[in-house]
């Protein structure tokens, strides 16, 4: 019988050994490949299609999003109301969304109803329409939203960091402006539609508790599509990043704080340094109890909250620190920023701190994987960027392993000043 006046022993996060579930992968008649995880209690399923039609393959500002948005807006069967009634007659839910590499289309359903709204799905990704109206109101409440965003220092500081870091012209450097959006027609929103959905390439990843006829399911209604795998290949989007470090940008005469943004180009997974960096990153500025929030929030005041986190792109990447800050203390802040920097370069992380950021780590993982949507996103980030099937364990090792000297070397690599871009929009 277990004495409740003895407290249980206390176990390190980083002493649990964390596994990663398999993935099943099969392939539709025409090649295109189908990652699944067949786990949970629950009835319910996750499908994605993931296509490879973001922003990186545009040739028209905003065409990639509009395209994407759109698909779930009308076919030669169905009006937008139709469609989208489809899916909450039976509690589904359908979401869009658009990055700089792929567009996903997701869908959320009881396992029960996955026959009668997969032929939904291939409705959309094979007769979409893009109705003129339906246009109209895309450009319309994206303008209107745009418009308000503009006026939020923080957006601004959003997009003026990444042209600055990556270069107004790459993919993760652009920025839609309202001209883009009234330059959008129904004709290049076809060809672009043509081109990546019905013609592009695909993965499709299926999470939850997966049906036995799924493979039977999915062959029959997107097997037969012009549609291919992905060749692993994409645009070479040059850099060219602003050559000017400092920038202080009004964008409010009547603001009181100031958004402020600290960023460095970093290399992508495939460096050798990142799983490494990513650990010293934490210590820096990536969790609650970072260097960072204990100056700049608990000490200083200056902040509410501050943190600093690695991009996940897949060409390029870079390395950022993000906060808000009153007008009058946001140098303040910037010089606090260095300074930790600079203890990270100059004096090795203590024991005790690095057990800390190691047990958050393992832990933050442990939660990740906390079921089939969860375990399958970490499959997904995996397979997105072109990754090796160790790297979820050669990352968790990193974690565990890595030394306060080999910290210490690379926060003298890479946090510099002179190589951040430094920004405050008031």
């Amino acid at each position: 019988m277990i004495d409740r006046k003895i407290a249980p022993p206390i176990k390190d996060a980083i002493d649990y050994t964390l596994e990663l579930k398999p993935y099943e992968l099969y392939s539709l008649d025409n090649n295109i490949p189908v990652y699944t995880i067949h786990a949970g209690a629950q009835e319910v399923i996750q499908l994605e299609f993931v296509f490879f039609a973001g922003n990186c393959y545009e040739q028209q500002k905003g065409i990639a999003a509009a395209t994407n948005f759109l698909l779930k807006n009308g076919t030669t069967k169905h009006n937008a109301f139709e469609l989208n009634e489809s899916f909450e007659y039976y509690g589904a839910y359908c979401n869009r969304s658009c990055y700089n590499e792929t567009a996903v289309i997701s869908l959320h359903t009881l396992t029960r109803h996955i026959e009668k709204l997969l032929p939904v799905i291939q409705e959309m990704l094979t007769d979409a329409t893009f109705p003129e109206d339906e246009l109209d109101t895309y450009k319309q409440n994206s303008k209107q939203r745009l418009k308000v965003n503009l006026q939020k220092a923080e957006f601004v500081a959003g997009r003026l960091i990444d042209s600055y870091v990556y270069g107004e012209q790459h993919p993760y450097g652009t920025y839609t402006i309202p001209e883009n959006l009234d330059n959008l027609t129904v004709e290049n929103i076809r060809n672009f539609y043509r081109k990546y959905y019905l013609n592009g390439q695909c993965i499709i990843f299926a999470a939850g508790n997966i049906p036995a006829n799924l493979k039977q399911l999915l062959n029959a209604m997107f097997g037969k599509l012009a549609v291919s795998k992905p060749t692993n290949s994409l645009p070479n989007n040059k850099t060219s990043p602003a050559k000017e470090r400092i920038y202080r940008v009004e964008n409010d005469p009547a603001a009181v704080q100031g958004a402020i943004r600290l960023a460095t180009p970093f290399p992508n997974r495939h460096h050798p340094d990142f799983k490494k960096v990513v650990v010293l990153n934490n210590v820096f500025g990536g969790f609650f109890g970072s260097r960072l929030m204990s100056n700049i929030r608990e000490d200083k005041g200056y902040t509410y909250g501050i943190h600093s986190y690695i991009q996940n792109h897949i060409q390029q990447t870079g390395w950022f620190i993000s906060t808000e800050a009153g007008k009058d203390v946001s140098e303040a802040a910037i010089r606090e920023i260095y300074k930790e920097m600079q203890r990270l370069r100059d004096e090795k992380i203590t024991d005790d701190e690095l057990l800390l950021v190691r047990n958050y780590m393992i832990g933050g993982i442990l939660g990740e994987l906390n079921g089939p949507f969860q375990i399958m996103a970490k499959w997904k980030n995996i397979i997105l960027n072109n990754l090796d099937a160790n790297y979820f364990y050669d990352s968790v090792n990193e974690i565990k392993t890595v030394t306060a000297d080999e910290l210490q070397a690379l926060a003298n690599k890479y946090l510099q000043p002179e190589k951040f871009y430094e920004l405050v929009v008031y």
